[in-house]
């Protein structure tokens, strides 16, 4: 790997003429829902590496110290000690990806990991998350209070006005800006594509963001109507080996909202198997962003281990 996307130019002759084929991507995530369900201990693998790549998320209004808590300790023992142990994958160190919170919260995730003892990163969203309608000074100032805080991931948003009016270089100067105040925080651009209007937009917002530097395109705010779906998901990788054979600078890819089942979660996985490749399955270039997600995963892992569904206290935390 090359390193850390360190962004180029803007190209705009890299995004000029683009034209994607709807009609086929469409049929071509058809395709993708109706892929063969993996079984026993394929499906169990598969979802223990999807466990490793979940951003565990809490964006909620009435979110306080002792849910973010809770959450931490979700996030350091995602699946069952006794289940793990079942599976010889007690000492392999399975954890989620991160913590995602609100930047309020960053300090709460910060010194509940600290005194657990391990070294989960806590992302934090800002910039005006979710609809992007602050000022750029407000955003940045957001940005780099939560880097303040402890967050060594931020997720952003961008301002979607600027896509849909064509405005290619006040994005590129947004998210050039919003990566400088990240620092040493790796930073995940949101594209909230189901506001973009076409997948042409999707794919030209997806290159101008990785043009600016991001560490990570992501699908979603998870607040939309429409949120992580695998015509976007097709055309952001798309663009990501686009990127790659351009610049040789591996960006990663995070679809968020409405991932809730593990049978989706392991469809993701292999999505990004067939457009990217193997390489990309890591935490560093694949995530998951979800909150109830979790829950499901462990309870399919606990019928793979003991041939029936958990009652509701069997899985406590989930």
């Amino acid at each position: 790997m090359a390193g850390r996307n360190p962004g180029t130019k803007l190209e705009l002759g890299w995004i000029s003429k683009v034209y994607v084929n709807r009609p086929a991507v469409v049929r071509h995530a058809e395709q993708i829902k109706k892929w063969k369900t993996l079984k026993g201990n394929w499906q169990a693998a598969w979802l223990l590496k999807a466990v490793t790549c979940i951003d565990l998320t809490t964006l909620s209004g009435d979110d306080t110290p002792s849910n973010v808590q809770r959450l931490c300790f979700k996030a350091k023992h995602p699946i069952r000690e006794d289940l793990l142990k079942a599976l010889d994958m007690h000492d392999k160190g399975i954890t989620a990806a991160a913590v995602c919170v609100y930047p309020a919260r960053v300090s709460d995730a910060v010194n509940t990991l600290k005194a657990a003892g391990c070294n989960i990163p806590v992302a934090s969203v800002a910039a005006g998350f979710p609809s992007g309608q602050t000022p750029l000074e407000t955003k940045l100032a957001e940005i780099k209070l939560a880097v303040e805080y402890g967050a060594r991931e931020i997720d952003i948003v961008i301002s979607r006005s600027l896509v849909l009016t064509g405005q290619w270089e006040g994005l590129y100067e947004e998210i050039r800006l919003c990566r400088a105040a990240c620092g040493e925080a790796h930073m995940k651009t949101i594209l909230a594509t189901g506001e973009l209007g076409s997948l042409a937009n999707v794919y030209k917002a997806s290159m101008i963001a990785m043009m600016a530097g991001s560490d990570f395109i992501k699908t979603s705010t998870g607040k939309e109507v429409e949120n992580a779906t695998f015509p976007v998901g097709v055309v952001m990788m798309r663009a990501i080996k686009e990127y790659y054979w351009q610049t040789g600078y591996k960006v990663g890819f995070k679809p968020a909202g409405g991932i809730r089942t593990a049978k989706e979660a392991i469809t993701w996985l292999m999505l990004v198997k067939e457009e990217l490749g193997v390489e990309w399955l890591t935490p560093e270039l694949f995530r998951l962003g979800a909150s109830s997600l979790l829950g499901d995963i462990e309870q399919q892992i606990f019928y793979h281990v003991t041939g029936s569904y958990p009652l509701q206290h069997d899985l406590a935390m989930a």
